[in-house]
């Protein structure tokens, strides 16, 4: 056994007999990327507490790594697909590993925000490479297995994120988060030289780097857009992005249409089975990681749960994913991916509309059917659209492949938390102010307990600690008169302390209801919009004989 893996995929005459092994480095370098996203929804309170984060703060420290991921994929690969896509795998978890160390060192806003954007950059690198890796490595009669488990790994990062996190902060602080990505991108980095095998596009020709500029700026631009508007007005930095992202997006359309090599060839979205597959993805995961971020604040916020008990609690959506990842490999094959795509996307429908039941009164039990619905949908899903989405580009774009894939996910991840996140907290200041009216909350402490669920049980906290100050300095008055005027005090602020909690659970539980509402509704309008595009079955076409002549490993058709 060769200690480093020297022989290019396209050089072999027949299968890479580690290639399975080859795809747990995949899998391996997309788990970290993924979790690190959902790691810090678990941290970010304990983040926020030590660095004094406001939430303008804390929503650049969790977009900082989406910007630069989302608007750098397409053009680095392509980069990947050129040169190296193991290269690109490597640097960027160099480039990953470096961000998740300076992350660890950051002790201000600025710098956190710095070390995810770093990581968000390597994470660029990363998450083509290991798609454009898998396909040029399997053939393609094993390849959508190959991807069922690599979404099944995305589904379990989704899930596994919060529950390490919630391990790491039951003994150290919020920063151990960052590190734990580094020997984790230490190992895959070894993975990478010693299992996975070389690959680039044998005629890929000059990359259309005028393309891969507008691209970065529209993506960048949209993504800017659609986290400063929802989260803080459209004001003129906003509008600003806004009007970036359309004349980007249209001078983009305008030069690949009239470039002779273009970056992305935009005609491949007039396929119905393209686009559908991308539209598919991008709603999905709007609806999953919108879900994912009210979910696990309800779990730590109102049900009280610390970051580990979080964390195990969300381990029936992992368990789901890999029984819906198994189900699509058998099901898809016989029924089609149309039926398949539309059976799990109905399923994500269904768990957002089993949320709207979510009450004052819900306990964890009330959330493991939507979990669990929610899983099996994702693993339903997932893997027919990005085989599809693969499957639509030749060997040469395989890396422009998987950035088309992720570029739609990581798009509907982002309007996902920003569109229902801005929705819930609407929803719950709307809620909180109607149950609070006629009370004598001061106005200061009322605008702040509306900025968010945490902020809310913060204000009632504040007032239970006075009113445990007014009971001791009535218990150790000398003066009867004042003793009483003190405690009397005391018993209405601990009331209203307690009224307050329950004000704002209640007005939590009712904003999660009605954001899961309007989420159902939009997943439930894109489902039946998925179904008209997606088109039925096709027959194989026949594939002309070789002459006993082996077919390589990575040959699309």
């Amino acid at each position: 056994m060769r200690l480093v893996m020297t022989e290019p995929a396209e050089r072999m005459d027949r299968p890479y007999p580690r290639r399975w092994w080859a795809l747990l480095v995949l899998c391996l370098s997309l788990l970290i990327i993924v979790m690190a996203n959902t790691a810090l929804t678990v941290a970010a309170p304990a983040m926020t507490e030590d660095l004094g984060l406001s939430s303008a703060d804390l929503q650049w420290v969790i977009d900082g790594y989406t910007v630069p991921y989302a608007a750098l994929m397409l053009l680095l690969g392509a980069i990947g697909d050129k040169y190296s896509r193991r290269g690109a795998l490597v640097l960027g978890l160099l480039v990953f590993g470096g961000g998740a160390v300076s992350g660890y060192l950051a002790d201000s806003a600025t710098a956190v925000i710095a070390a995810r954007a770093v990581m968000g950059a390597g994470a660029a690198m990363i998450m083509p490479a290991t798609l454009s890796l898998l396909a040029a490595t399997f053939p393609r009669a094993e390849r959508a297995r190959a991807i069922t488990l690599w979404t099944a790994t995305a589904g379990l990062a989704i899930a596994a994120g919060p529950l390490v996190a919630g391990a790491l902060l039951e003994d150290h602080g919020w920063s151990s988060t960052f590190l734990i990505n580094v020997p984790v991108a230490a190992l895959a980095l070894i993975g990478a030289f010693v299992l996975v095998p070389p690959s680039k596009a044998a005629d890929r020709g000059r990359i259309d780097y005028g393309g891969g500029l507008l691209s970065v700026v529209w993506i960048a631009a949209l993504v800017y857009m659609i986290i400063e508007g929802p989260h803080f007005g459209w004001g003129a930095k906003a509008i600003t992005a806004a009007a970036v992202a359309g004349a980007g997006l249209v001078a983009f359309v305008v030069w690949e249409l009239r470039h002779p090599r273009p970056l992305l060839d935009v005609r491949r979205f007039t396929d119905r089975r393209f686009a559908g597959s991308n539209l598919a993805v991008a709603l999905f995961f709007l609806a999953v990681f919108g879900a994912f971020y009210y979910l696990t604040q309800h779990l730590q916020f109102v049900l009280g749960y610390d970051a580990l008990d979080t964390g195990v609690r969300m381990l029936p959506l992992a368990g789901a994913v890999f029984v819906g990842a198994a189900l699509t490999g058998y099901l898809t094959p016989r029924v089609g991916m149309k039926w398949t795509v539309t059976a799990g996307m109905v399923g994500g429908t269904a768990a957002l509309a089993l949320l709207t039941r979510v009450d004052s009164g819900s306990a964890y039990g009330d959330f493991v059917a939507p979990l669990v619905v929610l899983g099996l949908a994702i693993g339903l899903a997932l893997s027919p659209c990005t085989d599809a989405i693969m499957g639509a580009f030749p060997e040469s774009e395989l890396g422009v492949g998987g950035a088309v894939n992720d570029t739609s996910l990581e798009l509907g991840g982002s309007l996902g938390i920003a569109i229902l996140g801005s929705l819930l907290a609407t929803s719950y200041s709307g809620h909180l102010s109607d149950a609070t009216a006629g009370s004598r909350l001061p106005a200061p402490s009322l605008e702040t307990a509306q900025d968010s669920v945490g902020a809310g049980y913060a204000v009632a906290r504040g007032m239970g600690d006075k009113a445990r100050q007014l009971a001791e300095q009535a218990a150790h008055t000398g003066d009867p008169r004042q003793a009483g005027q003190l405690k009397a005090q005391a018993e209405q602020l601990a009331g209203g302390a307690r009224q307050m909690a329950d004000a704002v659970g209640s007005s939590f539980a009712d904003a999660v209801a009605h954001t899961s509402l309007v989420g159902a509704v939009v997943l439930g309008i894109g489902t039946v919009a998925v179904a008209l595009l997606l088109p039925g079955r096709r027959k194989p076409a026949p594939e002309p004989a070789e002459s006993g002549k082996p077919q390589p490993a990575n040959v699309t058709r």
